[in-house]
């Protein structure tokens, strides 16, 4: 399969995309009200659970991410108060833009996206701490950060899926989404959060990925790494150091790869269910 046969790169209306966010957001009200009282400065952990209850998937996910291998409560959150404590505003916020952009519906997305973002997440939250980052923070920045994938799949299914096809690494399907669509599915996802009222810090590492020298994207572009190598037998390692900018050797992945492996179907089932 050749880029020839992907044809001329079609022209993305960037607009005409985030839109189409608006109007599912009207297919899912309490979804798109979360992630609105989520960013307000008032808000409260009652008020935030008063609002989901009146979606009773969503909440539900929320109880169960909760309740995860990942947060340990085994349980002990039985309320949806106290789940959205413990899980924070951040992470409730996402949970309802996975609703609001339907990548809870895995039909609708590009094959292997969940399987490669809850590895992407899970490296980035485990290694979160040796970038001075907060874990939470990039569990929920690595949830999100394929959200363009989805959005460009969702615009050009056949397309894209011959294009991740024919460029398996995700350096080299970055720069394959340039050349098709005029912008890469990650710097989508940046302008895409930004829009929805997402703080800079989680925008920022999307933005930077590409950059060698940014210090903004080192964590990111470790954890794509990571997830690559726990998702795809046929992966070609890069090298961790430059990455990361020198801040962890090979060692330091090495252990992480198992983690995440281990962990990565828990995460996904408490995200979008089984």
């Amino acid at each position: 399969m050749t880029a020839l046969s992907l044809g001329a790169p079609p022209a993305v209306d960037l607009d005409r995309l985030l839109a189409g966010i608006d109007t599912l957001a009207a297919q899912r009200p309490v979804a798109a009200q979360v992630v609105a009282v989520a960013n307000a400065e008032d808000a409260s952990a009652r008020t935030l659970a008063g609002v989901l209850a009146a979606d009773v998937a969503l909440a539900g996910r929320v109880m169960k991410l909760a309740n995860s291998a990942y947060f340990g409560m085994s349980g002990r959150a039985t309320t949806l108060q106290f789940a959205v404590t413990v899980i924070g505003f951040t992470a409730v916020r996402t949970m309802a833009t996975v609703a609001l952009t339907c990548l809870d519906d895995e039909s609708q997305l590009p094959e292997g996206f969940w399987e490669s973002t809850t590895a992407v997440a899970l490296a980035a939250s485990t290694l979160a701490p040796r970038f001075g980052a907060r874990s939470q923070d990039a569990l929920c920045l690595g949830l999100l950060a394929q959200v363009g994938v989805a959005l460009l799949h969702a615009d050009d299914q056949g397309g894209y899926r011959e294009l991740a096809a024919a460029h398996r690494p995700f350096r080299t399907r970055r720069a394959a989404e340039v050349r098709r669509y005029g912008i890469s599915a990650l710097r989508l996802s940046a302008v895409a959060l930004g829009q929805w009222g997402f703080p800079p810090a989680m925008v920022a590492p999307l933005a930077a990925v590409d950059d060698p020298t940014s210090a903004d994207g080192a964590l990111l572009r470790v954890a794509f790494e990571v997830g690559a190598r726990v998702t795809d037998p046929a992966h070609t390692p890069e090298p961790v150091a430059r990455l990361s900018r020198g801040l962890l050797g090979e060692e330091a992945v090495a252990a992480v790869v198992d983690q995440v492996r281990e962990a990565a179907d828990d995460l996904r089932r408490a995200v979008v269910g089984d």
